[in-house]
């Protein structure tokens, strides 16, 4: 049975992650900014990542550390880029300064982003593809990824990194769904008719939070993945699938829009993962699907 700190425990993946380790008997300990309602009470601290001082007193004598703190979202970040930069990067920074003079030997488990990659159209991407940062967010993960590399090579600090794509779902007794899915969802049950920018056709990999969950825990237990980035992988579907699907569930239409300027400055094209190296270690494709949560 392993020892693991959650920081972020109140966000979406935070939360998920929690009670998939704790329903497996792991001992959870939870860092965030504050407790939401639900939320298991085991072990939870309120806790400050932009504050260096909030680390001294972090238990670091544990297996892993999942750092799934931070600020998310596209556009905002221009707006609020000092907010972004201290949490996101700074936190970050502060957790491996208190691990290099702490000589932590717990592992960092890190999730990051398919806004690190430049799209392309109809292709996989491996995680050695090509990188383009459109976003003050995107910007962030990318230097973490960069962080976490140069803290192990200069002080041997051990992570592991996940990219996700499109997160959806949850693993706790909820019916909360976060981001593409979610939105889509919300407007659906409120019987309001979908908004989809342009023509839908862009494509994603949706990936099931639990089937993140389950691919992290399994790869994390593996030595091999120390030091190494890993795509999820998941079900490839154009916007406009997801959304036709969830619009006849609920009996409402697809508004088609023209993209707002900035988002469509920003957009990155599509972004499928080829998710096969971190499959061969855990398990081809997924067990949950969005016609699953649909039935």
């Amino acid at each position: 049975m392993s020892k693991s700190i959650i920081i972020g425990s109140e966000g979406y993946l935070g939360a998920n992650i929690t009670g998939f380790l704790e329903s497996r008997g792991e001992n959870v300990y939870c860092y965030g900014r504050q407790k939401k309602a639900g939320q298991s009470k085991t072990n939870f601290r309120r806790f400050d990542i932009t504050d260096p001082i909030s680390f001294a007193n972090l238990d670091l004598d544990v297996d892993y550390i999942y750092f799934f703190a931070g600020l998310t979202g596209t556009g905002r970040g221009f707006e609020q880029y000092n907010q972004f930069i201290d949490t996101n990067e700074k936190g970050l920074l502060n957790l491996l300064n208190c691990m290099k003079l702490r000589k932590s030997k717990a592992r960092i488990i890190f999730p990051s982003t398919r806004l690190v990659y430049k799209g392309a159209f109809r292709t996989r991407l491996s995680e050695s593809a090509e990188k383009e940062t459109n976003t003050i967010y995107a910007l962030n993960k990318l230097a973490c990824e960069s962080f976490l590399k140069m803290y192990r090579n200069a002080f041997d600090v051990n992570y592991t990194i996940f990219r996700i794509c499109v997160p959806y779902g949850h693993t706790a007794n909820n019916d909360y769904s976060y981001g593409t899915v979610g939105f889509f969802q919300r407007q659906a049950k409120a019987g309001q008719n979908i908004s989809l920018f342009g023509d839908g056709s862009l494509m994603r990999t949706f990936t099931h939070v639990q089937d993140i969950c389950e691919k992290i825990y399994i790869a994390v237990q593996k030595q091999e993945t120390v030091g190494n980035i890993y795509n999820i992988s998941g079900e490839d579907l154009t916007l406009y699938d997801v959304a036709i699907r969830i619009a006849e569930k609920y009996k409402v239409r697809i508004d088609f829009q023209e993209w707002p300027d900035l988002e469509s400055r920003i957009e990155t094209g599509d972004t499928i993962f080829d998710g096969r190296l971190l499959d061969s270690i855990t398990y081809d494709g997924v067990k949950k699907n969005i016609a699953q949560i649909l039935d």
